[in-house]
């Protein structure tokens, strides 16, 4: 990808967020560029792409917040497909000196079941993370109430998701009932890595699936998977929710 790609998304994304950049997991998980597309290549701490953006550090946020706190976490339980155990969280540490403890995390959260109940709620507050919502609710068990989302959505009747995954260059459009373990069925049959990139709520997922797949018919290179572009991901990416 790019370098004055990347700059420009992260431009782009501060704009939207009152000027101020993004943690790397939610910029990751709005635009669909991973650490891999910039690091080493380009850069090798996320703070130094976002001070070649002209954003200060101050801006990007050098005291983890709560929020930059449980992007980074997302970004881990994406990758593994599953919240993460303690050793995974301080393997993720030695590896980036940003990403909190698991000591930090209790500190700020609380037990396990805390911390889960927090990345659920951060998650149904921001929409399109349903993935990681089912990964984190078997840990949460009656810590988290039903959001006024949840609540809106079992009253519409809705009863999957069409998602948009990455796996190397090519993005595959489907449906499901549950997004999370689409995708560990996919990961197992793919050579490289999958990526969750977005997902909609839809009480006619079939619907909205062949809608899709008409529409970047053109685009299509193998059953659903399709070569697409930085706009036609976008536009996917700015729908939640169909009903």
């Amino acid at each position: 990808m790019d370098k004055q790609e990347i700059i420009e998304e992260i431009k782009r994304t501060a704009k939207l967020n009152n000027g101020k950049a993004l943690g790397e997991a939610r910029f990751k998980n709005e635009t669909g560029i991973k650490r891999s597309d910039w690091c080493p290549c380009y850069w090798l701490r996320w703070g130094d792409a976002v001070t070649e953006a002209g954003l200060s550090k101050n801006q990007f946020g050098m005291a983890t917040s709560n929020d930059d706190a449980i992007e980074k976490l997302i970004g881990l339980i994406r990758e593994l497909g599953h919240f993460p155990i303690e050793g995974e969280m301080k393997r993720r540490k030695k590896q980036d000196a940003a990403f909190l403890s698991s000591d930090a995390l209790r500190n700020k959260f609380g037990s396990k079941k805390k911390l889960a109940a927090a990345v659920v709620n951060y998650c149904r507050v921001r929409g399109g993370l349903e993935d990681i919502i089912e990964l984190c609710s078997v840990h949460v068990g009656e810590d988290v109430e039903p959001s006024a989302d949840d609540t809106q959505t079992e009253q519409a009747g809705a009863d999957g998701f069409v998602y948009l995954m990455k796996s190397g260059r090519y993005y595959k459009i489907g449906r499901t009932d549950a997004v999370g373990r689409r995708h560990k069925e996919i990961r197992t049959q793919m050579p490289e890595d999958v990526d969750i990139i977005h997902s909609i709520t839809t009480d006619d997922p079939s619907g909205i699936e062949a809608y899709w797949h008409k529409r970047f018919a053109d685009k299509r290179k193998n059953g659903e998977w399709f070569d697409l572009t930085r706009t036609d991901i976008n536009a996917f990416k700015r729908r939640k929710r169909y009903m």
